[in-house]
């Protein structure tokens, strides 16, 4: 009878119903207490703030001046001043009476044109910057040949002028005659003329040579006859540079 009460009682010790987990709680409390212990550790994320109004205005002013940048480099130079001009009259109140030009500003041309020299020597004053101007044109100048208006040769007035690099590279004034109104190329010849003119009420005169074709020649020599540099007169030329000396008839 012992034995098999204490078997009873042992079956009573180890029912299934009293067997437990440690991965499962144990009662609603204990799950309650887990779910305010999550919630208690539970990390929140970090409200990050919008920025500021001037930062979006800045960002927004920098897209918009890469695009402008873009687009005037991809466009040409006529099209950028259309451009311009209509955003000044659009959007800047401009007017078209704010484009007519003033009769009374001088051009780059107008300060040339008052303080050009045929003739710059070395003790020229150009301190201002008008005559700077007018001197650093004067050097772009080439000046082995001068090109001449004939137009009024009748009354032993010649007009003549130093060459730009256009006509060098054209040719005119030494393969091409020399007069601005005759484009002849054959029978050229070279004349010598002493070139008397009046400059900033001063009269002066310089020895300048000429290409000119036979009729445009007689023009030259309408009034009196002007020296024809021959080939013996060059090399006569070249012979008194070797040695030192000036040439001079």
């Amino acid at each position: 009878m012992l034995s098999s009460s204490k078997s009873k009682g042992k079956s009573r010790a180890y029912n299934a119903d009293d067997y437990g987990s440690e991965f499962e709680p144990d009662s609603e409390v204990d799950k309650k207490k887990a779910k305010r212990s999550d919630l208690a550790t539970k990390e929140h994320p970090v409200c990050e703030h919008k920025p500021s109004k001037s930062t979006y205005v800045d960002e927004w002013s920098k897209d918009e001046a890469r695009y402008m940048r873009h687009h005037y480099v991809s466009t040409n130079a006529y099209a950028r001043h259309k451009e311009l001009v209509n955003n000044y009259l659009q959007y800047y109140g401009g007017k078209m009476s704010d484009f007519q030009q003033n009769s009374e500003r001088k051009t780059d041309r107008d300060i040339i044109r008052e303080n050009h020299q045929f003739v710059w020597e070395d003790e020229d004053d150009a301190e201002s910057w008008d005559k700077r101007l007018a001197k650093k044109y004067y050097d772009k100048l080439y000046k082995e040949y001068c090109l001449a208006d004939l137009s009024r040769y009748k009354e032993n007035k010649i007009a003549m002028r130093w060459r730009v690099e256009n006509e060098v590279i054209s040719g005119k004034g030494q393969f091409v005659c020399g007069n601005k109104k005759c484009n002849e190329d054959k029978e050229l010849k070279s004349w010598e003329v002493n070139f008397a003119y009046m400059e900033q009420q001063v009269k002066k005169n310089c020895l300048v040579k000429l290409r000119l074709c036979p009729q445009c020649s007689a023009k030259l020599n309408y009034s009196h006859t002007r020296r024809e540099i021959t080939q013996e007169i060059k090399e006569l030329r070249s012979q008194a540079a070797t040695e030192g000396y000036a040439y001079t008839v």
